[in-house]
Parts: structure tokens; C-alpha cells; sequence
């Protein structure tokens, strides 16, 4: 089985119908290669990433998996992370692009703690399950996970729900390369293999931000709706920049966030880190594109990080003044009202 499919690859328009019409319409998978894995092993690494990163890793269940964020000392996002355990390793999913510098920057601060940092992306496959699926998984698993970040572990690895994206459910499977892909081919008829990107655009739709190497240090957890999809845990002990994030959270400065929007552009034009600006105010940005894939309807659906002032009044567009209008969708859950 190839799972060598580029990432970042556009799709023409019939392949990019397929794709979608697979996912929304029946049941699909992709394979992602557009995640890493870090594992993190040792006596000490929960402790360890507990000090690290802003989510709580110390009591982190077999159960369950979190979102957390990896800050730098100015309380600025350097990486997002889906963390699980899955026996005596702590595993980290990170986007493939920055997973080198941010395994490398960690390590740094190991210091004398227990704990050994190690890439596995090789050795493990990362595929991702959406729409009606869960005849197939449940032939291949005792048991589905039942909830959000809900997670059930066997030989050939681990599955887990993530949020349901246009409506449909979706789960992650990740586990040793060689098992996964036996498995899959079990299932290969039941399920259409789609594009890694089809994952890319429902990652979007969940409204789940994804750190890459495009907007690396650019946000505050806050900016990218951490703190509401439970990616930040406020009460636990420090981590780097964790007294500009609380003092974010508590001193009602959260002046911006992301929302979901659609533009009638290519992803060449409407790609991560590119800048947004306003119509009352284009002499500077308001705001920058996170993610970004393109749509089951044409052009691209995007989460974009702005000043929440930008959503009340005017147009947002792309790029320049007089670049394309962005048109805010509905996320798929509320932000608290800010004062």
C-alpha cells in the first residue's frame, strides 16, 4: 500500500468531488502524511510535558486523548498537538513541517527528567476515517470510541474519535505501519481511499486549528479558540508562556479569535500565513489565515485568525484591501462572548 500521497498536492475538480462525495456521502479514509509522531518515553515524560506544554499530561487516562500547545516564553503557539497514551509511551501528533525543530527545542529542556524523545513517525501509519465508517472500524475493533477525544487501544494501535466535521463522524487510527496497512486491506472494499487534503478541509470544517510551519509563533492560544476546545488547562503549574496566557484569559484582553470563512480563491492566493485586512481599515492587517483547503463547491474554506472587531462591521478580504471577500461561516461551536 502507498502511502506516499503529498499533502499539500492540489486535487483537480473531478478527483476533488470524489473525494469529498466519498467522505460526505458514504464512507472514506486517508492516509496523512501530513502528521508526525513524537513518543515520548521515560519515568519523568508525563511530568515532564506536563511542564511543557499547556494542557494537563500528568493525569492524562488510557481513555482519552487532549489537544495541547507548545509555547514560546512570549506565550506564543511554536506547535499544536493531539497527545494520547498508548501504554507506557506518551505520543505526540504534530504537523510533519515543524515536528524536527519542535522535537529538537524540546529535547533542549529535558535537562536531567527521565524522559527520551523519539521521531516514530516512520515506523507508524496515521490515517484518518470519515462519514459511515463505523461498520468497518467495528469489524476490525472490539469496540469504537463512543465520545469527542474518546480513544480504544489494541495491537494494531490506537483509534480515536475526533470531532465530527459537516455533520459526519470521523476517527483517527494510529498505529505500526506494517499492522495498519494489513488491516486496511481488509476494509479497502468497504471504504473509498481519498485524498490526504479531504482531511485538511474537514479538519477545517471542525474548526480545529492546526500549527504548521507557515504560522508558527503567531498566536496565542486564545487566537486560535484553544482555551474552548480544551487544549488549555488553566489550572495547572507553569509552562512556557503560561502567565501571558492566563493573563490573556483572566484580564479580558482576547480581543481576537478564529473563525471559519470561505473565499473564491486558489490555494496558491489562500494558503496558511497569508494576511487579511478590513475594509475600514486597509492600511493594516486585521488579521491571517491558519488553515486552508479547498472545498467540496470550489474555491477554498479557510480558519482565520482576526480581531473580533473585523467580524461586527465591513468586509475582511485576502491579501490586500482589494483582494477577495472572505464570507464568514457558522463555527461548529460557540466562543464566549468577550468583554
Amino acid at each position: 500500500m502507498n502511502s506516499s500521497l503529498d499533502p499539500a498536492s492540489t486535487l483537480s475538480a473531478p478527483e476533488s468531488a470524489a473525494n469529498f462525495d466519498a467522505a460526505l456521502k458514504g464512507g472514506a479514509y486517508a492516509i496523512l502524511p501530513q502528521f508526525g509522531v513524537i513518543d515520548a518515553n521515560g519515568d519523568d515524560a508525563a511530568t515532564f510535558l506536563h511542564s511543557q506544554l499547556t494542557n494537563d499530561i500528568q493525569h492524562l487516562d488510557a481513555a482519552s486523548a487532549r489537544l495541547a500547545g507548545y509555547c514560546s516564553p512570549k506565550g506564543r503557539l511554536l506547535a499544536s498537538f493531539l497527545i494520547w497514551k498508548t501504554g507506557e509511551v506518551i505520543r505526540l501528533l504534530i504537523s510533519k513541517d515543524i515536528q524536527a525543530a519542535v522535537q529538537k527545542r524540546l529535547s533542549m529542556f529535558v535537562l536531567r527528567a527521565k524522559a527520551r524523545l523519539a521521531d516514530d513517525s516512520d515506523k507508524l501509519l496515521v490515517v484518518g476515517f470519515a462519514g459511515d465508517v463505523r461498520g468497518a472500524l467495528a469489524s476490525e475493533f472490539d469496540a469504537l470510541p463512543d465520545g469527542v477525544h474518546v480513544k480504544v487501544d489494541d495491537p494494531s494501535g490506537t483509534l480515536i474519535r475526533v470531532p465530527d466535521a459537516a455533520g459526519i463522524p470521523r476517527f483517527l487510527w494510529v498505529g505500526p505501519k506494517e499492522a495498519v496497512e494489513a488491516r486496511l486491506a481488509r476494509i479497502d472494499g468497504a471504504l473509498q481511499r481519498v485524498s490526504p487534503a479531504a482531511w485538511d478541509w474537514l479538519d477545517i470544517r471542525a474548526g480545529e486549528p492546526r500549527i504548521t510551519q507557515a504560522v508558527s509563533e503567531q498566536f496565542v492560544p486564545q487566537m486560535l479558540n484553544y482555551d474552548v476546545l480544551g487544549g488549555v488547562n488553566f489550572r495547572k503549574g507553569c509552562y512556557p508562556g503560561q502567565e501571558i496566557v492566563a493573563r490573556s484569559q483572566y484580564r479580558g484582553t482576547i480581543k481576537r479569535r478564529t473563525a471559519l470563512a470561505s473565499v473564491a480563491a486558489g490555494l496558491d492566493a489562500a494558503h496558511a500565513g497569508v494576511e487579511l485586512f478590513h475594509s475600514d481599515d486597509p492600511g493594516q492587517p486585521c488579521g491571517m489565515v491558519v488553515n486552508a483547503a479547498a472545498a467540496p463547491d470550489g474555491g477554498v474554506d479557510l480558519l482565520a485568525e482576526m480581531k473580533l472587531a473585523a467580524l461586527e462591521t465591513g468586509s475582511v478580504h485576502l491579501g490586500a484591501a482589494d483582494g477577495p471577500t472572505l464570507r464568514v461561516l457558522p463555527l461548529p461551536y460557540a466562543l464566549p462572548a468577550e468583554v
